[in-house]
C-alpha cells in the first residue's frame, strides 16, 4: 500500500511545474458526482481509491505550485509529509509527557528553538496548534485570564480594520464582546495615537482595556505595525500586547525581517503559522507566550482522575495543560524533522528570496500603464489595482488568472477592489515572477 501511495505522490510532485496554478476547472461538478450516501459494504482496492483521489486533487487550487500567489501559500515540503507518515503509523500519544517523554521533548525542542528565534526568555512557553486561528484564541484566553480574571464583561480588545479576522472570531469564542476596530494609518498600520485615545475614552467610560493585537504583516498588503512602539504603549497602559505573525512572522529569521519587527521580542505573545512561513502542510500553527505561566494559567483546569497515573511532579510539561486539546496529533514531528534535515539556513535563505521576489514584482508592474500600486511591499505581498475602478480591476484579475500560470486573489481595501500577489511558496523563484510580470502587464494593456 505504501509503495502504491508513494508512486502516486512521486508522479504528483513531478507534475507540479506544469500544473495549472488554480487547478483544473469543474471542481464542483466533479464533486457532485462523488457523493455517496453510505460507505461500500465490501472494501475496494487502494488502486481504486487512489483513482478517485487522482481525479479530485487537480480540481483544487494548486497550493503547492510556483504560480500559486493567491491567499497565503505554503507549499507543503515533502520532508514534513514523511514526518506525518511516521507519526501516524507509530501513533504515539503526545498530549501528555509521561506516555512518550522523548517525543514530547522533541516538540519542546521545536518550541524552544522558535522562542529563541524571536528573542523570548527561557521562561517562555508555547504550543503547536492546528493554525493561527487556534493560536490566537489561546493567546486571548491567556490575556483574559491574566488581566480580567472572571470579570470579562467590560474587557476591551483593540484591533485595526486590517487585523486578520481570526482575532475578532477568537474574541467572540473567548467571551470578549467589546472589540474596537480602529482605522489604520494611510500606510495601513496600527494608529498608535488613535489607540491611546480609544484606551483613554474606554477607561473613562468604566470599561477595562486589556489587549492590543499588532500585526507582523497583514494579509491584505503585508503591512507591519510599529511593534516596538505598540509594546511601549501597552506597558504604559497595563495592556497585553499580542503580535499576529501568522503570515509574516517567520521573516524574523532574516535580517530585514528582524529590523521591521523590532520590539517583537518584548511582546506578551506571538502567533505563527509554520504552514505558511516554514512551508509546512496545512494544520501547523504555533503560539509563543513570553511568560509561560500565563499560557499555563489560561488553560489548565484541575486534574482528571482517570489520568492520575500519567502525572509528573513539578512544572507541567504536558501540552494538554497549555492548550484546549487533550487528544492531539504529534504535529511536532512535522516541524522537527524538516528543521533537522534542512537546518535554519535553508528556511532563512528561502524567506530572503521571497522578499527579493516581492520587490522584483513591485518594480516590474509599478510603471505599467493602467495599473496603480499604492503601497511599497514591506514583506512578500504586492497589492495593486486598475486605475479605471473596481470593475476594471475585476476584469484584470480574471485575465491574469486565465493564464493558468499564476493565480492571484483579491481583497477590499478602503472600499476599493484590490488585487494581491502573495509570494510565499518555496517553489516560487525568479523565473515565475518574471513570467508573472509579463502576464500582468499584458493583461493591463488589454
Amino acid at each position: 500500500m505504501a509503495e502504491e501511495a508513494v508512486e502516486y505522490l512521486a508522479g504528483f510532485l513531478d507534475g507540479i511545474p506544469g500544473a495549472p496554478a488554480a487547478g483544473l476547472p469543474g471542481g464542483e461538478e466533479h464533486a457532485a458526482g462523488l457523493r455517496e450516501d453510505a460507505p461500500p459494504a465490501a472494501g475496494a482496492s487502494l488502486v481504486e481509491a487512489l483513482d478517485v483521489i487522482r481525479e479530485a486533487v487537480p480540481r483544487a487550487f494548486d497550493t503547492t505550485g510556483a504560480g500559486y500567489l493567491g491567499y497565503i501559500p505554503g507549499g507543503g515540503i515533502p520532508s514534513a509529509a514523511i514526518a506525518d507518515l511516521i507519526s501516524d503509523v507509530t501513533n504515539r500519544f503526545t498530549g501528555m509527557r509521561f506516555p512518550a517523554p522523548a517525543l514530547v521533548e522533541l516538540e519542546w525542542n521545536v518550541l524552544r528553538w522558535l522562542a529563541e528565534a524571536f528573542g523570548f526568555p527561557p521562561e517562555a512557553r508555547g504550543v503547536l496548534t492546528t493554525g493561527g486561528s487556534m493560536a490566537t484564541l489561546s493567546a486571548l484566553v491567556s490575556a483574559r485570564e491574566a488581566l480580567l480574571d472572571e470579570a470579562i464583561t467590560d474587557g476591551v480588545l483593540y484591533l485595526t480594520t486590517e487585523t486578520h479576522a481570526s482575532a475578532a472570531k477568537a474574541a467572540k469564542i473567548a467571551g470578549i464582546r467589546r472589540v474596537r476596530h480602529l482605522a489604520p494609518t494611510p500606510e495601513l498600520r496600527l494608529d498608535l495615537d488613535a489607540l491611546r485615545a480609544a484606551v483613554k475614552e474606554d477607561r473613562e467610560a468604566g470599561l477595562r482595556p486589556f489587549c492590543v493585537v499588532a500585526s507582523a504583516g497583514t494579509v491584505n498588503t503585508g503591512a507591519v505595525d510599529a511593534i516596538d512602539e505598540a509594546v511601549d504603549l501597552c506597558r504604559e497602559e497595563g495592556l497585553w500586547c499580542h503580535v499576529d505573525g501568522a503570515y509574516g512572522g517567520f521573516f524574523q529569521l532574516t535580517e530585514r525581517g528582524r529590523e521591521r519587527f523590532r520590539g517583537i521580542e518584548r511582546a506578551d505573545s506571538v502567533t505563527l503559522d509554520p504552514h505558511k512561513g516554514m512551508f509546512l502542510p496545512y494544520g501547523t500553527g504555533c503560539l509563543l507566550v513570553r511568560e509561560g505561566r500565563r499560557l499555563l494559567e489560561g488553560h489548565s483546569a484541575g486534574e482528571a482522575r482517570y489520568l492520575q497515573d500519567l502525572a509528573i511532579e513539578g512544572e507541567s510539561l504536558n501540552f494538554s495543560d497549555y492548550s484546549p486539546e487533550l487528544s492531539r496529533d504529534f504535529r511536532g514531528l512535522r516541524v522537527w524533522l524538516p528543521l533537522k534535515l534542512h537546518g535554519w539556513d535553508a528556511f532563512r535563505q528561502a524567506l530572503d528570496e521571497k522578499l527579493d521576489l516581492a520587490r522584483l514584482l513591485h518594480e516590474g508592474i509599478r510603471d505599467a500603464p493602467g495599473i496603480e500600486v499604492p503601497w511599497e511591499p514591506e514583506l512578500s505581498i504586492v497589492a495593486f489595482r486598475s486605475q479605471d475602478g473596481d470593475d476594471a480591476s475585476r476584469r484584470l484579475l480574471d485575465r491574469i488568472n486565465a493564464s493558468q500560470r499564476v493565480f492571484l486573489s483579491s481583497t477590499m481595501i478602503r472600499g476599493r477592489f484590490t488585487l494581491r500577489a502573495a509570494i510565499l511558496s518555496f517553489r516560487t523563484h525568479r523565473d515565475r515572477i518574471e513570467e508573472a510580470i509579463e502576464i500582468i502587464r499584458a493583461a493591463a494593456a488589454r
